[in-house]
Formats: C-alpha cells, sequence, structure tokens
C-alpha cells in the first residue's frame, strides 16, 4: 500500500502537493525563535508526511442496518479525521448515493480513495461490510466484515471504533488508536479523587472507582482487562489492581514501610513495577502479581527514584529521579534488569531544570515526559528518540500547560492534562502534524493512562455473547 501512494503522491501537480506540505506544519510558527529548553530541538518528532484526500460515502443498510448505518458512519468519520492521517472530504458532490464508485469523478477531484459501508442485520445486531476503493488504481483495494452489536450496547462505539482503525490498517500498514480507552485521576469539589475513563473520540465519560479518597497514577494492562493504580484507601498510599470487568480489586501487600505509588505493568501483563519511597530507602521494585509473591529490587538509594515505564520488549525501563538534587527531578533509563542509570532529560549542571513522568511508548523507541527549562515556565511536552543510539529530544508542545503524557497505541498520538486558553482538562496532541484536540475540558484531570487497542477484548466478547 505504501508504494501505490508513493506512486500517486508523484501524480500531482507540483503546485498542488505543495499546497498539501504546506498544510503539514514542520513546528509551531510561534516557537521557531523561542529556545526554550537548551540543546532541544523544536517542532515534530516525524517528519511531516502527505495525507491522501478519502471521501466517505453515505452508508447503506438493509435487514434492518438502514437503522443504525448513519451512526456507525458517523463514528467513522470522526475516527478518521482524529486520526490525522487523512483529509477528509467533507462536501460530497451532489448526486452521490449508494456504493458506485464513479472513478474519473473522484480522480478529478484529487482523491486518492473512496470508503463505502453497509450495515446488515445480523441475529442480535449487526454486521458492518466496508470496501476501500483505490481511486488511483480504480479498483477495490480491501474489504473487511465487521461485527456490530445493537445500539443499545455499550459495545457499539467500540465496535464502530474497530472498523475505523481496519481503515487506518489497511492503508497504512500501522495501527489505529480509535478503539481505546483514557484512564484519569479527577479531582471532585469535595477534594477526593477518583478514577474515570473516557473514549478516545471524548464521548462516554465514566466512573471507575469511588472510593471517597485519593487514587491516582492509573495504568493500564497489556490486555486492556486491568488496571493497576495507587489509593489512599486505608490512609495509606498502597497500590491496588482492578478487574476492570467485575470491579473486584486485589491489594498489592506491604512488605515493607513506606509509600507505594506510581504503579506500571510489564509488557508480560503478569508484573509490575512500582516505587517505595521512604521507611530509610527507596527504589523501584517489581512485584508478581500472578503468582502473588517474590518482590524484587531492581534500583534503591537515598534519592527517590518513580514513575517506571516498560520499553515494548520489556528489557529496558524508563523512570523519574531527584539523584542529582531535591529541585531537579530528571529522567533515566536502565536496562530492566538493573544497572547504571542513564540521564536522558536535557539536564545542564547548574540549570533549574525539571523533567518528569516519562512513558515509554509501545510502538518504536520514543519517551514522553513533561519539563520546564526555568522556574515560573509551564510545563511541556518533550520526545526523546532513543533507538538505535538517537538520543535527540524534541519539544512538541508550546501553547498553555501541558502534563502527564501518555501514548496511544498507534504510537503517533498523546494524551495529556492541561490547560489552554479555552479551559482545562486533557488534550490529545498529534506529534506529526502538531495537532492539539480537546478530548475533556471543565474538568480537573490529571496523570491520564491511554489503553492498548482494545479491539481483542471486544472482539472476544462479540463472539461470546453471540453478536
Amino acid at each position: 500500500m505504501r508504494l501505490l501512494r508513493v506512486e500517486r503522491t508523484a501524480a500531482l501537480p507540483f503546485m498542488a502537493l505543495l499546497a498539501v506540505l504546506i498544510l503539514l506544519p514542520s513546528g509551531p510558527v510561534e516557537a521557531q525563535d523561542v529556545e526554550r529548553f537548551p540543546g532541544v530541538s523544536l517542532g515534530l518528532t516525524y517528519e511531516a508526511r502527505y495525507r491522501p484526500p478519502i471521501a466517505i460515502l453515505p452508508f447503506t443498510g438493509r435487514f434492518g442496518g438502514q437503522e443504525v448505518a448513519s451512526r456507525v458512519e458517523s463514528i467513522i468519520s470522526r475516527d478518521l479525521r482524529y486520526s490525522n492521517r487523512f483529509v477528509v472530504v467533507d462536501s460530497l458532490p451532489d448526486g452521490i448515493v449508494g456504493s458506485e464508485v464513479d472513478w474519473g469523478l473522484w480522480d478529478d477531484m484529487g482523491v486518492d480513495w473512496v470508503l463505502t459501508g453497509r450495515v446488515e442485520g445480523s441475529g442480535q445486531g449487526y454486521v458492518l461490510v466496508l470496501e476501500l476503493h483505490d481511486v488511483v488504481f480504480r479498483e477495490v483495494a480491501e474489504e473487511g466484515r465487521f461485527t456490530i452489536p445493537e445500539a443499545a450496547s455499550d459495545r457499539f462505539r467500540m465496535a464502530s471504533h474497530i472498523a475505523s482503525d481496519g481503515v487506518v490498517q489497511w492503508v497504512f500498514d500501522e495501527p489505529g488508536m480509535a478503539a481505546s480507552r483514557i484512564l484519569f485521576s479527577r479531582i471532585g469539589e469535595d477534594g477526593n479523587q477518583d478514577l474515570w475513563a473516557i473514549d478516545s473520540d471524548g464521548e462516554n465519560l465514566r466512573r471507575v472507582t469511588n472510593h471517597r479518597t485519593v487514587s491516582l497514577s492509573p495504568e493500564w494492562s497489556p490486555d486492556g482487562r486491568r488496571v493497576v493504580y495507587t489509593a489512599y484507601k486505608t490512609g495509606l498510599p498502597r497500590i491496588y489492581e482492578m478487574d476492570l470487568d467485575t470491579g473486584r480489586e486485589k491489594k498489592v501487600p506491604a512488605v515493607r514501610s513506606g509509600d507505594y505509588i506510581t504503579p506500571s505493568y510489564h509488557p508480560d501483563g503478569d508484573r509490575i513495577a512500582f516505587s517505595i519511597v521512604g521507611g530509610g530507602q527507596s527504589g523501584i521494585y517489581l512485584y508478581d502479581l500472578e503468582r502473588e509473591c517474590c518482590l524484587e529490587n531492581l534500583i534503591e538509594g537515598r534519592w527517590e527514584d518513580i514513575s517506571p515505564s516498560f520499553s515494548p520488549d520489556g528489557s529496558r525501563i524508563t523512570f523519574n529521579s531527584n539523584r542529582l538534587g531535591l529541585g531537579v527531578p530528571q529522567i533515566y533509563t536502565m536496562s530492566a534488569n538493573g544497572g547504571e542509570p542513564r540521564l536522558l532529560s536535557p539536564f545542564i549542571y547548574g540549570s533549574p531544570s525539571y523533567f518528569t513522568s516519562p512513558d515509554w511508548s509501545g510502538v518504536g523507541d520514543r519517551i514522553a515526559f513533561h519539563g520546564r527549562a526555568e522556574r515560573g515556565q509551564p510545563y511541556q511536552i518533550l520526545v526523546a528518540e532513543v533507538g538505535a543510539g538517537n538520543n535527540r529530544v524534541v519539544q512538541l508542545t508550546f501553547d498553555g500547560r501541558n502534563e502527564d503524557p501518555s501514548w496511544a497505541p498507534d504510537g503517533r498520538h498523546l494524551v495529556v492534562a492541561g490547560e489552554r486558553s479555552w479551559g482545562r482538562g486533557l488534550f490529545v496532541v498529534d506529534a506529526v502534524t502538531g495537532n492539539v484536540r480537546q478530548l475533556l475540558t471543565g474538568v480537573r484531570a490529571q496523570l491520564p493512562s491511554w489503553s492498548p487497542s482494545l479491539a481483542p477484548k471486544v472482539e472476544a466478547e462479540l463472539r461470546a455473547s453471540g453478536s
């Protein structure tokens, strides 16, 4: 598929191609002459990419499917816009009906892809038939059938998101991020903090915990079925794992004194890394949740090492440490088996720089974190490239306050907690285009965590239910 897109790009008139590239900024214009972080690049973590135009024809339906066809089409259309990978054609020519594709018309309009959909009633739900038409080669490039449950089902929207990610996979051979959710800690008017979850498109906001205390630092399991977090249910910060389907919780035993904070799953899903702070000696430890045993020390010292996050293969971790001074926490990486940590953040001796909250992308070797170079500056998001000996650090955001980044399953979007001129809450930042999308505003949100793709989980549930 990538070869097809190269041919299409080469066929574009020069001025049209130039116009497309102009629409893809290489970095925020207002920041080009401002160096807030010495030694840090300004701009985006990827080179600008061509965004192919795609037209989405009105979905049709039969055998009862016409009742939900427009809803499914609306969800998929918005998902593809939010993917920031396509130019979605907003205005269709007059007379466009059904699923017939006029190749000449779309080619004259400069459209690369045409997506058609048909929703058919099937048992207790529906089947969505998607066809992706390649205008350049005048052929149906891909066709897929997706199970959609009844509209009243709480899986209806997520099943539609799975189809959206299917389109992204067809065109780019890369994962999408629509079929996912985001957990975060929300501060209530009474001062308590509970965990809440929201879909990647800003819909389906739900409370996850109701402990009447403080719950922090949620992290998803690799299968998307569980979450670990820190809560003060007993008055002391302790770590809990919750089964999201049943709501059942189990507590990680406190085998030594100190505060148990910032848990993170190992990619195997059985073990977690977390920090114990205080009690005479602080460090990062590994615990086997499946076996309910075997506390293992990864690193320990008189300083505070917190917020561990694993590389995709589990061989390395990144974490935050104040070993250079209490007021200047920095980001480090090291082997998951222990060893000497390596400084990652752009620290300059004698500077008051402050960097924290690292998150290792599940796709590629990129670590996102937030920080500031001088006291009084708002926090911004930075991304470090750590693969193949490349240690380039890029400043990704420039406006407002941005904290606690968490990678989407597509490895290009980040959710951040922060504040803009139009409000505070959660925002989605695209590392390719620099686009910022408002996800949830008007709430005091902290420490968001983006789930892995929930497609395997939801598809298994749909098969089990007979939808």
